[in-house]
């Protein structure tokens, strides 16, 4: 942690030598994201609800997405860019170096500009929580929290399967952008707007319904059902079969031959 908080200081200086340059990074990623937010503001303001969803119950669950999407895509990024790595032959050189793989591929990248996104996530949880049909109390948050802490292990998990099939195609797969960016679109809505069978998948196979649907029912008030404010403690656990996955590339990489 000392070495990894070391080089998370390094990325932040190198970042602030430039101090214009890093303040329209953050503002561009915060407009990005600010025009998601519009369209389903006025999208709501002239329908009234999306399958009975209302403004502020639509507005927590694309708030828990995008900060759960933010703070993964802020410090896994490596992960995300590991194509790059692999085919420019540079993780030929981390595999001789006497540090850890995963500490060095998070290194690698480290994306502060997202800090825009993450300012726009909160703001529409802040407002979301204000529109709330029931009032929050202090487990509520806490399961707001686990929501939003455990997405991004969710998602962090996505970017290292991404990173993990490198090792055997060499280039990035892009149809995983639907699992990543995708989700990030279509999760701003509560998942059984899509249907049962989506719901299934995203229960069964990617649990993003672990970290967003169900305990986004409980803090709605459509279920009493408190145990379900505690499912985003599942949604890490997709990260050992990532891991596993990671471990099989690894042992199976035979360099890039760059």
């Amino acid at each position: 942690m000392k070495l990894y908080l070391k080089c998370l200081s390094m990325h932040l200086k190198s970042r602030m030598a430039y101090k214009r340059s890093f303040f329209f990074s953050i503002l561009g990623n915060f407009l990005v994201s600010f025009t998601s937010f519009l369209w389903m503001y006025f999208l709501l303001d002239r329908f009234g609800s999306v399958a009975g969803y209302t403004l502020g119950e639509c507005l927590l669950s694309a708030g828990v997405i995008l900060t759960s999407f933010s703070l993964a895509e802020c410090f896994f990024r490596g992960f995300d860019s590991f194509g790059v790595i692999v085919r420019e032959a540079r993780l030929d050189r981390m595999l001789l170096r006497p540090r850890g793989l995963v500490m060095q591929v998070l290194c690698e990248r480290i994306e502060l500009s997202r800090v825009g996104r993450l300012v726009q996530a909160l703001f529409m949880l802040v407002w979301g929580v204000r529109l709330a049909p029931v009032p929050f109390t202090a487990y509520h948050y806490l399961v707001l929290t686990l929501m939003s802490v455990c997405g991004a292990a969710l998602f962090s998990a996505l970017f290292v399967i991404y990173a993990a099939i490198c090792f055997f195609t060499l280039e990035g797969l892009e149809f995983m952008n639907v699992f990543t960016d995708g989700a990030r679109e279509y999760g701003a809505y509560p998942l059984d707007v899509y249907g049962r069978g989506a719901l299934k998948f995203c229960t069964y196979v990617i649990p993003y319904a672990l970290f967003q649907y169900y305990p986004l029912m409980y803090l709605i008030g459509r279920t009493d059902n408190w145990a379900w404010g505690l499912l985003p403690l599942a949604a890490p656990l997709f990260l050992v079969p990532a891991w596993l996955l990671w471990r099989v590339g690894v042992r199976k990489y035979t360099s890039a031959g760059s």
